[in-house]
């Protein structure tokens, strides 16, 4: 099915964002959310997406308005009516969800494909709360959305190969590119980085490092940003909800760090509330030092651990492993779904967790792990199919197989 218009419920950062990006593919799009001052935002910040690009050089503003023009907002469902496909972006909450999807049903054609931004929650459950779960599908973008280039492709239990196809290449009209994800909690890219994110958080309330000094190491690894800097951009508030979600769904392994529970009672949600992990404005980090002060005395963690780059990169590795083991993608799109979506690198390198093992070698990151589970316990338990491999010889690169083979 060819998709002529598109619709997004919910007109907030990742709303927008996912509307700019269908209105620069040239297709008309309506932005929806609960009142007119909302959906005014939003389209204020897709004129500011454009705007820049105006600035840069990179369109003139005659082709912007042309593009703003396909911009329709509302606070009601008008302009529903002949959409081929609609992307919700609400909240991160499964009733809200469930609830908008029983709403587009009673408005949309049967032939409306009812997509999801989900970071994590089951598009299955979201189905079932709609009469066409071979319709519903999870379209997850990344932010920001328009410049991102991952989009992850999650099927539910019901969801049709018609529109798995349909939204691959949707996705495809947009510039992006699509991965195509088995349904698991955080799916793919998000079920990675969590562990990765929640260990420099450990390390921060143990007093390993501070923020400051995690954030510069994982930088001269070769991240494009630290996890604080990166986790104040994503939201805190987001952060959470997905960390308490995966713990719900994994158990120990992910059990997240209590600072996290200290910054959302706090209201420090990054930088859309300028205090998070840092200060922005004129806010300062002195509130977490606090935090992290009392949390030690709450004997909540231990103190006088040692940060190392290997306790935040480890687990992400073995994420990787588990999710290959279950087949929830290949070895190919885990490297590249991490890649485009989440920019991660060694050095100068693009490199995915899989690939990194193996340039690591395997055994090495068998050793790592097990020296981290005797210090810090079973959310470095080392995957089963990591074991399997180094016992039958398959070291990584220097060796010529590991998760892929290499030419010796």
């Amino acid at each position: 099915m060819y998709i002529f218009k598109a619709a997004v419920v919910g007109a907030g950062a990742m709303g927008s964002g996912i509307a700019q990006v269908i209105t620069y593919s040239g297709l008309p799009v309506v932005l929806k959310d609960v009142n007119q001052e909302l959906v005014d935002r939003g389209i204020e910040t897709i004129r500011r997406i454009y705007q820049s690009r105006v600035d840069k050089g990179r369109m003139s503003p005659g082709e912007m308005q042309q593009k703003m023009d396909l911009v329709t907002g509302t606070a009601t469902y008008e302009g529903f009516e002949d959409v081929d496909i609609v992307i919700e972006a609400v909240p991160e909450k499964m009733s809200i969800k469930r609830q908008v999807f029983a709403e587009l049903e009673q408005v949309c054609p049967e032939q409306t494909i009812f997509a999801s931004n989900t970071s994590a929650l089951s598009i299955s459950e979201m189905a079932a709360a709609t009469r066409r779960p071979h319709k519903v599908i999870g379209m997850h973008f990344f932010n920001p959305a328009h410049v991102m280039k991952l989009v992850e492709v999650i099927p539910g239990l019901d969801t049709s190969q018609e529109t798995i196809d349909d939204v691959v290449m949707f996705a495809e009209s947009l510039r992006k590119i699509p991965v195509v994800v088995q349904e698991c909690p955080g799916f793919l890219v998000n079920r990675l980085l969590m562990p990765y994110l929640n260990e420099a958080a450990w390390a921060l309330s143990e007093g390993a490092a501070t923020a400051a000094e995690i954030d510069a190491a994982m930088t001269a690894f070769g991240w494009p940003m630290g996890p604080f800097t990166l986790m104040d951009m994503l939201g805190i508030d987001v952060c959470y909800d997905v960390g308490a979600y995966l713990y719900s769904e994994y158990g120990e392994r992910m059990a997240p760090a209590p600072i996290f529970e200290a910054l959302h009672q706090a209201g420090r949600f990054g930088e859309k509330t300028s205090a998070g992990f840092y200060g922005y404005g004129g806010q300062t980090d002195e509130a977490v030092r606090q935090m992290i002060a009392e949390i030690q005395a709450s004997g909540k963690v231990r103190t006088g651990t040692e940060f190392s780059v290997d306790r935040l990169m480890m687990p992400m590795i073995n994420e990787a492993i588990l999710c290959l083991t279950e087949h929830i993608a290949n070895v190919n799109d885990i490297d590249m779904a991490c890649i485009a979506g989440i920019g991660m690198k060694r050095g100068e390198e693009r490199m995915g967790p899989l690939q990194l093992a193996d340039e690591i070698g395997l055994d090495v990151v068998l050793d790592k792990l097990e020296s981290l589970e005797k210090e810090f316990g079973s959310r470095f338990h080392p995957a089963r199919l990591l074991r399997t491999k180094v016992r039958a010889g398959h070291l990584g690169r220097k060796v010529g197989k590991g998760f892929r083979e290499y030419t010796t």
